[in-house]
């Protein structure tokens, strides 16, 4: 699902390398009057893009859910139930400064005595358990397919012809991105030259005379031309490209090389019954391992302790499951994660992974059915790739061709950009009248990294934890309603945004927001605490 999309090469080697379900109405929250309120057209204060997603539609005329609102005006104070979050990811960083204080403990468990005290099968699992074990890069799934194989499989033709575009975008992707690195290079070296410093901005640049000079002309073209994408210097730009180049890299190298094995683990990952593998160390492997510590800030980050960044939340537990690589994750791990989260008491389930091929698909829709069956809610994010789920599979899913979901607690998210109006839904996120519930906050969102850092994502990876952390709020003010319920508040307290928005990136398809998803609305936890306070 996490498909690398380069920031700005489309844009830049076409120039500089060859010249230079509707519901209740909450009558108690201001909504009748939105799609008449002014579009912000000033930018963002560093404040406003730290939190923009916890502000108000309303009073800032940013798309957020209202969070703010709804712990001055709502919660006041109340800290309610403790609910445990079990978040299926990355490794989480449990040590970080404003998470050590949120993190899951077996209690059952006594630590570092090699000896399954609780009988649950997991060895240690003093905060949660590593499915993974050693193992970071992985193949994708569909190159699995192929590793193996099997042209009897139904899927091997379509992966046959994805794997050959894939590898070839990206191989494209990997000699364009050296090309604009060494041009930038040479640049450096003659305007440094020219400026007697090697550290540029924009505005310097318009400083130097070029007349008589071509080679120095073209280099300020060169190095104009990147920084205007939006770059403070030269030196931001040369690192974001090598960073680019690695994740192309390892995209060739690990996610699309046939011929590479990952998994360290020593189990069947086609046999289900082969378990106990992996361990209970949950910690990333290393710093760039940071999606699930990213998804945890965001769900429950410490409020209002100085530090960083503030959760949706405010009094949860995360169980950390460490069972997404770089690469596609296996549909054995999932599904076990996702049982050992039910049977050790989450309450809610945070899923920011997918892919479009599945072979065990059944185990995970089985244990989904579980987790429903055991008043688990399991928030899912719907994909990066500005897809019509409704005619393309995802997984994780609830149902089979658009068939009966096997449950009523799995809610799909979709992304929200922070600028109300057409351009409000991310241009990357997936969308779907039947297959996506609602829309969060998901692009550009600030939150924990490893090591105690903060950095900005986007994905529905990010708007899934949002929704996450209002159902977290909401089930630990009102713990008697069932997961159900939650979901169905969440759908129907949440804003109808009647104005017609770009899909998919693609600024020639517009369409009514309420077409993009089955609620046909925007989460809001100011609402949803209206609403689940009504709610029997």
């Amino acid at each position: 699902m996490n498909i690398i999309k380069p920031i700005f090469l489309s844009a830049l080697a076409a120039t500089v390398l060859t010249s230079c379900g509707g519901g209740a109405k909450v009558l108690s929250t201001p909504i009748e009057n939105i799609d008449s309120s002014p579009l912000k057209v000033s930018d963002l204060t560093e404040q406003q893009q730290h939190t923009w997603g916890h502000l108000d539609l309303v009073k800032d005329t940013i798309p957020g859910m209202s969070v703010d609102k709804a712990y001055t005006e709502i919660l006041k104070g109340d800290t309610g139930k403790t609910v445990i979050v079990a978040v299926i990811d990355s490794g989480i960083d449990i040590e970080h400064e404003d998470l050590d204080g949120v993190i899951w403990t077996n209690e059952k468990e006594i630590p570092g005595n090699g000896i399954d005290d609780d009988k649950n099968g997991y060895v240690d699992d003093i905060h949660g358990w590593n499915f993974l074990g050693d193992t970071y890069d992985e193949q994708l799934e569909y190159v699995r397919l192929l590793a193996s194989g099997d042209t009897s499989n139904p899927d091997y033709a379509r992966a046959q012809k994805e794997y050959d575009e894939e590898f070839q975008k990206f191989t494209n992707y990997k000699t364009q991105y050296e090309k604009i690195l060494q041009q930038l290079k040479n640049a450096d070296d003659a305007i440094a030259k020219s400026l007697n410093k090697s550290t540029y901005t924009v505005e310097d640049l318009k400083g130097i005379n070029t007349d008589g000079n071509d080679e120095l002309k073209q280099s300020v073209a060169v190095a104009q031309y990147i920084l205007n994408l939006g770059f403070k210097d030269n030196n931001a730009a040369k690192e974001d490209l090598n960073n680019g180049l690695e994740s192309i890299s390892e995209r060739l190298n690990f996610n699309l090389n046939k011929d590479f094995k990952g998994r360290k683990t020593g189990d069947n990952p086609d046999d289900l019954t082969d378990v106990g593998y992996g361990n209970g160390n949950v910690l990333p492997m290393k710093k760039s391992e940071s999606h699930g510590t990213h998804v945890t800030g965001i769900i429950a980050a410490e409020r209002n302790n100085g530090l960083g960044v503030n959760g949706v939340a405010n009094n949860v537990k995360i169980m950390s499951l460490r069972a997404v690589p770089n690469g596609d994750e296996y549909d054995k791990d999932i599904a076990l994660a996702i049982r050992y989260a039910v049977d050790n008491g989450a309450q809610i389930i945070n899923g920011s992974f997918g892919k479009y091929y599945s072979p065990h698909s059944d185990w995970v829709r089985d244990a989904i059915t579980y987790a429903s069956k055991h008043d688990v809610l399991f928030v899912n994010a719907a994909g990066n790739e500005g897809l019509d789920l409704d005619k393309k599979a995802c997984y994780p899913n609830d149902q089979v061709d658009n068939g009966p979901e096997v449950g009523d607690t799995f809610i799909t998210v979709g992304a929200l950009a922070p600028k109300y109006g057409p351009e409000m839904v991310a241009g990357f996120s997936n969308y779907g009248k039947i297959n996506v519930d609602v829309f969060a906050p998901g692009a550009k969102i600030y939150s924990t990294t490893p090591e105690s850092e903060y950095d900005t994502k986007g994905g529905t990876s990010m708007a899934a934890p949002a929704v996450a952390g209002v159902a977290a709020l909401i089930r630990s003010q009102y713990p008697k309603l069932s997961a159900a319920q939650v979901k169905q508040v969440l759908m129907d307290s949440g804003l109808p945004i009647n104005t017609n928005v770009i899909v998919g990136g693609d600024a020639e398809d517009k369409r009514p927001f309420a077409d993009l998803s089955k609620s046909t609305k925007m989460v809001n936890a100011y609402n949803a605490l209206i609403l689940a306070s009504q709610t029997k």
